[in-house]
Order: structure tokens, then C-alpha cells, then sequence
């Protein structure tokens, strides 16, 4: 029966057991003892600890295979569902990055970075090493693999001194020729053609031949064909009411054509174009978040969850946050958000992520094309850990945000459409 794929045996944790510690304690997977602490970067770093433990700790070690469980929407079609691996590790590290790049420190925080980060290195090595119990199913006959390799280049380009520079020239060599490979594939007419362009821009970023046209092919049928105004792309020749401009699309837009203004001339009015659209979108995010902390869900994986503000926390790492968005309120409406989505049972007991929204009961909502491994999208809204503690995204005190000001009765600022 299909609806087994879904169902999760398993016991999760309390909202109690996640809630009242900051930092996490040892886990059953090896994670590292850390101090409580109360304020919010804390405790992103706690969720998000949460969330990497059970990958990093088991790929550092050759375990990842063997020991994590790959659940499956009760409609999963994909030919192969052992691509969970790859998208759980690529998504992870996509997430991650900004946060490993920052420099060694003797904190807590610091000492679990640096570990997090040479287990993250060792799991690179064992994913493209066809030798490996690890090894990723990069030569799967479904496409897929094209999705997740985007998420590592991604990882790759947002801390290449961390992630990428390491690496011994070997594993180097395996990563390109399993990017090379993937040229199989053609990516559907959405955001998939991103992927196919990421995977490229990464290969440029490192000196190795590109194949460009599938670099201009993506990026310009985003700038001038799939671009509907107001900071909205559509998916593709049809708009759906989704959380992908989140997910995929403005910051694989953006990124795409950064790491390429030094290819041509041409792609700096469409870096310029797409990070403002990216900054107007931003804005819509913002305003998405209740006064309470949650937000509207809407269309299909709804399962990547807070992964939908990952544009929002792009531009917070970036410092380009417009003008009437503080940092204050950013944080606060970004931890707003993760306090309502973390704190059910979206943790199985053995620190697995859970097939659903805040837990297993909605596994319903997942898919045709999700799998656990493709949970781990979440932690594209952790960006932000990228900035020192003492950034003042970090440092500064909470805010109000938009909703909280407007339904509070308060002055708040006046919204209107922008027309690049």
C-alpha cells in the first residue's frame, strides 16, 4: 500500500524537548554538548543543529546510507528514491554554508561550527567517492540528482573557503566529473533550468570549461520571459501561487548571475534587475509574517517550510535589506516563524526530520516528489547565521514587524507596487 511510504512509526519529540534547550545537548548521532542560552541567535543555531546532527555526524563516518531512513510521499514516482541522500546532504550545506565560512572561534557556537564543518568536508569526500558506503547516486537513471548537485554547487559558492578550497585535489576532480555528468539531463521549462545553470556557474567559478547556453537559456528566461512584476516570477509559462520565488528562484537567480559578471559585460544590468526584484520580494515576505508569526500556505512543498523566506534572509546576509525593514524586525519575524513551525513534532525521537508541515499527522501534504531527504530545504532560511553575533541583525533589540505595527493600530509603512 502506498500510504506505508508516508506513515511514521516512530515516536517524536515533545515540543517541551526542543523548546527548552538553546543549544543542544549530546544527541544519539555524537552531536556535540553545547551551554543553554536564551537569546535568538542561540536558538536558530539550536534548530539548526537539530537539523544537521543526524546527516553530519553519520556521512562523517560512513553511516548515512545505512542509517537513514528514506520515507516517501504516498504518491513518491520517482524512478529512485536513494537521491534522498544526496538532496538531504546538498540542501543541508546549501543552508549551512554562510554560517561554516564564518572564522574559528573558541565559543560553544564556534567549536560546533567547526566541527559541523570538518564532518561536512568528510561527507563531501565520501559523496563523490564511487568507493564509498556514502557514495551519492549521482548516476541514477532519474533526474533528480540534477536538483541536489545545484544545492552543493550552491553550497560550494556561498563558502568556497570553507566548503570547496579544503577539499583534497582528488575529491575536487569527483565533484566535476559528477557535475559534467549530469549535462544528461535537460531540465524541465521551470526552475529546474536554474539547476542546469548553477551547476555550470559553479564549474566556471573554479576555472573548468562551462557550457554557457544552459547559463543565458535559465537567467534569461527569467529576466525577460517568466518575470511577472512586482518581484514575482512565474514557475515556468504559467504562474502558480507557490512558495518557489523561496525556494529556488531568486536567490539561484541571483547567485547564478553574480559568480558570471566576470564572463560578460551583459550580466550586470541583470544582476542589478534581479537583486532588486529579489529586495521587492523581500518586502511581500516580510508582510507575509502574521502578527503572530505565521504565514500563508500555499501551494505544493509546503513541506520545505520556513524555507520560503529564503530570499528575505538573503538579503539580511547581505546587508541590503531595504530601507524601511530594520534588522530588529527581520529577526524578530524570522524567529517568530520558526517558533511556530518548531515547536511540534517535527523531530522523529531518533532527530530525523518528519514528512509533513509541524508533524507526521499531515504527511499527507507531501508531493509526488518528495522524499525525507528533500526536508532539509529548511535550512535555507538560516542565511543569516552567516553574520557575526555581533552584526546588528543579531545585536540590535527586536522589533515590531509590518503586521504586528498594523494590526496593533500603529503607524506602519505605506505598500505599492514597483515596476523593475
Amino acid at each position: 500500500m502506498k500510504r506505508r511510504n508516508w506513515i511514521q512509526a516512530v515516536t517524536l519529540t515533545t515540543a517541551g524537548a526542543l523548546m527548552n534547550s538553546r543549544l543542544l545537548g549530546q544527541s544519539k548521532s555524537g552531536g556535540s554538548t553545547v551551554q543553554p542560552s536564551t537569546d535568538d541567535r542561540a536558538y536558530w543555531v539550536s534548530i539548526l543543529t537539530k537539523m544537521a546532527t543526524p546527516i553530519l555526524d553519520r556521512i562523517s563516518k560512513e553511516r548515512f546510507r545505512a542509517e537513514m531512513p528514506i520515507v516517501k510521499s504516498e504518491t513518491y514516482d520517482y524512478i529512485d528514491p536513494s537521491v534522498g541522500y544526496l538532496e538531504a546532504f546538498g540542501r543541508l550545506l546549501a543552508g549551512m554554508a554562510p554560517w561554516l565560512a564564518l572564522p574559528d572561534d573558541k565559543t560553544a557556537e564556534g567549536k560546533l561550527r567547526a566541527q559541523f564543518k570538518q564532518q561536512a568536508l568528510l561527507g563531501i569526500q565520501h559523496g563523490v567517492n564511487p568507493a564509498s558506503a556514502d557514495y551519492f547516486s549521482w548516476r541514477s537513471k532519474s533526474k533528480q540528482p540534477l536538483v541536489d548537485a545545484a544545492h552543493l554547487a550552491q553550497a560550494f559558492m556561498r563558502a568556497p573557503k570553507a566548503l570547496w578550497d579544503p577539499l583534497p585535489q582528488t575529491t575536487k576532480q569527483q565533484v566535476i566529473t559528477e557535475l559534467k555528468h549530469l549535462r544528461w539531463v535537460k531540465p524541465n521549462e521551470s526552475n529546474w533550468l536554474l539547476f542546469a545553470a548553477m551547476t555550470e556557474t559553479f564549474l566556471y567559478s573554479i576555472g573548468e570549461d562551462c557550457v554557457r547556453e544552459k547559463i543565458d537559456y535559465a537567467v534569461n528566461k527569467f529576466d525577460q520571459e517568466w518575470y511577472v512584476g512586482d518581484g514575482w516570477y512565474s514557475d515556468g509559462a504559467r504562474f502558480s501561487f507557490d512558495h518557489y520565488n523561496g525556494y529556488v528562484i531568486h536567490c539561484m537567480q541571483v547567485e547564478t548571475l553574480k559568480n558570471n559578471l566576470s564572463a560578460d559585460a551583459k550580466y550586470q544590468p541583470m544582476y542589478d534587475r534581479a537583486y532588486k526584484r529579489m529586495q521587492r520580494y523581500a518586502h511581500h515576505l516580510e508582510r507575509m509574517i502574521s502578527p503572530e508569526g505565521t504565514y500563508p500556505v500555499v501551494g505544493r512543498s509546503a513541506t520545505y517550510r520556513n524555507a520560503a523566506f529564503q530570499p528575505l534572509a538573503a538579503v539580511a546576509l547581505d546587508g541590503k535589506l531595504p530601507p524601511d525593514l530594520s534588522n530588529g524586525q527581520v529577526r524578530a519575524a524570522l524567529t517568530a516563524v520558526l517558533k511556530h513551525i518548531y515547536a511540534d513534532r517535527i523531530f522523529h525521537e531518533d532527530g530525523w526530520m518528519a514528512l509533513g508541515f509541524l508533524n507526521a499527522d499531515q504527511g499527507k501534504i507531501a508531493d509526488s516528489y518528495t522524499n525525507s531527504g528533500s526536508l532539509y530545504t529548511a535550512s535555507l532560511s538560516f542565511l543569516p547565521l552567516g553574520l557575526p553575533p555581533t552584526h546588528a541583525f543579531w545585536s540590535d533589540a527586536a522589533a515590531q514587524w509590518s503586521s504586528q505595527k498594523a494590526f496593533a493600530g500603529l503607524p506602519f509603512p505605506k505598500d505599492y507596487y514597483v515596476t523593475y
